[in-house]
């Protein structure tokens, strides 16, 4: 029976494609089994950490000791990330924040973190979780305030044209011909 209704789902897919058009549906076609054929399962820990920041100083000094998976870059997703993020302790996971186009949306899986908001602080603990809409300016970070990591997955719609504001710092960023740079809200450049 499973089998059966499987082969009527391809049949379907195949249906749908084919409705749109023979080229197109071919080059999605196309695209769908060359996916299928190389996804592979993979384990978090296997995808290579990242560290650092991209703020300017004064600010980076500030972030402490944070890394990251790219889960979601992995498996070439486009349309959102997913990262798996560590706070080691006193470390901040970015500037108070709020994005114009993107949502993001916050799971604790081990550890304790504050989530500072224009609301006010709270405490998070593993199981918790917490969303922002776009366009939604009530700013947001953790804050590791405990002595030992914290561990949380996170999880952003990828927004063209999307601008993150900064309420409580002096940052903005710009986008020019060399690319994001980081700029004071009166347009002047951070100097590395």
């Amino acid at each position: 029976m499973n089998q059966d209704h499987s082969i009527h789902g391809q049949h379907n897919i195949r249906h749908q494609y084919l409705s749109i058009g023979y080229e197109k549906s071919r080059a999605l076609l196309g695209t769908r089994t060359n996916i299928m054929k190389t996804l592979i399962p993979r384990h978090a820990s296997e995808v290579t950490p990242q560290t650092g920041c991209s703020y300017p100083e004064p600010f980076k000094t500030r972030m402490g000791e944070v890394s990251w998976r790219a889960l979601g870059d992995v498996f070439g997703l486009t349309q959102f990330g997913i990262s798996l993020e560590t706070l080691q302790p006193k470390a901040e996971s970015a500037l108070r924040h709020w994005h114009a186009l993107e949502d993001e949306f916050v799971y604790l899986l081990s550890g304790e973190l504050i989530l500072r908001t224009s609301d006010g602080e709270f405490q998070l603990s593993p199981g918790m979780c917490v969303g922002f809409k776009a366009g939604d300016d009530n700013a947001h970070h953790l804050v590791n305030q405990s002595t030992a990591e914290a561990q949380y997955l996170v999880l952003g719609s990828r927004v063209a044209g999307d601008v993150a504001f900064y309420p409580d710092d002096d940052l903005a960023w710009f986008f020019t011909d060399r690319g994001r740079t980081a700029n004071h809200k009166d347009g002047s450049p951070y100097t590395v």
